[in-house]
Parts: C-alpha cells; sequence; structure tokens
C-alpha cells in the first residue's frame, strides 16, 4: 500500500520538555488513520509537526512521498497545495461570507478566473449540503453548519491528503455523525486520504480504517481499528473503555 504520511523516530520538545518520544507510524492511501490518546498525550504537536508548522529536529516526517525535514520554504508552500486542513475551530473569517472563506484557498494559491472559482465554490458547498448558504456570514450558521464549511474550504483545492484536528469538537452526538458520515462520504467520492485527530469514540468507531495511539509522546499501537478494539494493551483498552464502556462490557467490574 501507498504512503501519504510516514513518520520515523520523530521526537519533539516544547521548551525542556520532552512531547515526542521516537514516534514511528504510516498513514495509508485511501485511508482514515485516526491519531488518539489522552489529554497531553502528544497528539497536536504531532499534527503540528506533520503540517510543517514545527521544525523536525530528529527523525523524519514524509508527506505524500516527500521528506519535510529539509524543504525550502517555497516547496513547503507548494505541498500545501497539497494538503486540505480542517481546523478544530474552523478557522473562518467571520468578517467573509461562507463562500468567500471557501474561495480563499483558490484565490491565494491559484490562478483561476473568478467565474470558475465560484462555480468550484458552489460545487463544494454542494458536496457538503450547505449551498444556499454561500451568501450567509459564519456569524448566521449553527455549530455543525460551520464545520461542514471549513470542510468545504479544506476541499477547495481538491487535496489528495486531508488533515483534520478534532473535527468533531463541540457537537452534539448527532450533529457529529453526520460529519463523520460527510467526511467518508468525501472520501469516497473524491478518492481523499485522511490523517484525523480526535478523542470522539464514536466517531473512531465511524471511521477509522487505522488507529495510531500515542500515550505520553509514545506509539503504544499502530494498526487496523479491529486490532486495537481487541489489544490488551492497558492504556488503550482504558481509553476505549473509560469513554465507551459498552465496547467491554466486563471491563472494571
Amino acid at each position: 500500500m501507498e504512503k501519504v504520511v510516514h513518520v520515523e523516530g520523530l521526537y519533539g520538545t516544547l521548551g525542556e520538555t520532552e512531547i515526542l518520544n521516537d514516534v514511528s507510524f504510516s498513514a495509508f492511501k485511501g485511508e482514515v488513520t485516526v491519531i488518539i490518546g489522552g489529554s497531553g498525550s502528544g497528539k497536536t504537536t504531532l499534527l503540528r509537526h506533520l503540517l510543517g508548522l514545527l521544525p523536525v529536529e530528529t527523525g523524519h516526517v514524509s508527506v505524500l512521498g516527500r521528506d519535510i525535514s529539509d524543504m525550502s520554504e517555497e516547496e513547503m508552500n507548494n505541498m500545501y497545495h497539497q494538503m486540505g486542513v480542517f481546523y478544530q475551530n474552523g478557522a473562518l473569517l467571520n468578517s467573509m461570507t461562507v463562500g468567500e472563506n471557501v474561495a480563499m484557498p483558490l484565490v491565494h494559491q491559484s490562478n483561476l478566473p473568478k467565474s470558475l472559482i465560484r462555480d468550484i465554490v458552489i460545487m463544494k458547498l454542494g458536496l457538503v449540503n450547505l449551498k444556499e448558504a454561500i451568501n450567509l456570514y459564519p456569524s448566521q450558521l449553527s455549530g455543525g453548519m460551520l464545520k461542514r464549511v471549513a470542510l468545504a474550504r479544506a476541499i477547495a483545492m481538491d487535496p489528495p491528503l486531508l488533515f483534520c484536528d478534532e473535527p468533531g469538537a463541540g457537537l452534539d452526538p448527532v450533529s457529529l455523525e453526520s460529519l463523520d458520515n460527510l467526511i467518508l462520504n468525501l472520501k469516497e467520492r473524491l478518492g481523499i486520504s485522511i490523517v484525523l485527530v480526535t478523542h470522539e469514540v464514536s466517531s473512531i468507531l465511524r471511521v477509522a480504517n487505522r488507529v495510531v495511539f500515542l500515550d505520553q509522546g509514545k506509539v503504544l499501537f499502530e494498526g487496523p481499528l479491529e486490532d486495537a478494539l481487541s489489544s490488551e494493551i492497558p492504556q488503550l483498552r482504558d481509553f476505549f473503555s473509560l469513554l465507551h464502556t459498552d465496547l467491554f462490557p466486563g471491563h472494571g467490574k
């Protein structure tokens, strides 16, 4: 299987505190790889390394077959054209309409005419079932709608790889399930590979093909979801059972 992300021997620090300790894993084309772990496990720091927002000082990070550890600024900017990012808070600009928000990557990263950009924006909003919201402002949308607009913007450039940072944070269970199903639908329709950071167990069960479990900055498990659910690793078992006790009916009794 083709690797879209490959991390080997990655260490990361915050000041003098070690956050990542010899992290190694791979994410594969056409799959949803979910990075999980408790609070303070290093998920966010790892994602920032994958996005090139933190320098790789020790180890290697390869994205779409390119080692980003020694990329120039221009090369990294070109890489960003192939990566969509769906941030936890949506990161929408309140002063711009929904359509203008979705158009931002196309305006700044392409030379397409305005008429074609508008057609693309309408198409992307159609994919997330929000075509009618094109002239609304973020303040006029519900939390679930804001997430869908952010997702439309993340796929505006048709990236082969999408990174999602806690996409379901703050959503009620119904909206969360709807967003998960939308992400899966886009993966199938557009052929996007996805790396997703979350602590929502219900989302993990719905979307994950592959799981990477971090604990205190170390990878304790990497493998298919079904293997994660049957793992005897105590920390992994506790992660699932404490948040979704019906997975392990006899656990803790």
